[in-house]
């Protein structure tokens, strides 16, 4: 594995850079030897944070965690991703043994925000969106942590966005042209 460690406010000791290297090094079994990993490590007041990404054929493997103690941080995250690995190894053998099946379903309409709150967008992103199947946007979803996913659909070469239901499910949202 290939590592790049930056830090934000923060000097990269040594030690630190080795206890980033051997936690995640445990890793090595899930990945080929050219995996590039990209580690940030940050303080912000007393918040010791460390943000991992391992971007990998098509997917991306990413875990964000904080604590009070920065080698601590670095132990919740490597096995924050040791689990999302497993997970993800685990639905990719379901997915092959019984067909994929996908559920589907309506999009529950949200309230409307009221007239006196102003919206406010503090947070913009641009990605790349190759083309998936619903399905293996869920696990991508699931491996970046999120309740929900944007993509374009392999099937119809369309927008969808994929998001987390109660009960373990998932729905599916698709224009309606």
């Amino acid at each position: 594995m290939k590592f790049t460690i930056t830090g934000r406010n923060i000097e990269l000791t040594k030690g630190l850079k080795d206890a980033v290297e051997d936690k995640l090094s445990r890793l090595e079994k899930y990945f080929t030897p050219d995996t590039d990993v990209y580690v940030t490590l940050s303080v912000e007041k007393e918040r010791q944070k460390i943000e991992v990404t391992i971007p990998m054929k098509g997917n991306i493997i990413r875990s964000e965690q904080v604590s009070n103690d920065m080698y601590v941080s670095i132990d919740l995250v490597e096995e924050v991703i040791e689990r999302q690995l497993k997970k993800y190894r685990t639905k990719l053998v379901t997915k092959k043994q019984a067909g994929g099946e996908f559920f589907t379903s309506e999009f529950m309409n949200t309230q409307d925000v009221e007239d006196d709150e102003a919206i406010k967008i503090v947070r913009s992103k641009k990605f790349g969106m190759k083309p998936m199947y619903p399905e293996d946007a869920c696990l991508q979803m699931e491996l970046l942590g999120h309740d929900f996913f944007v993509f374009r659909n392999a099937e119809t070469d369309e927008v969808n966005v994929v998001y987390k239901r109660k009960g373990n499910t998932y729905g599916l949202i698709e224009p309606d042209c």
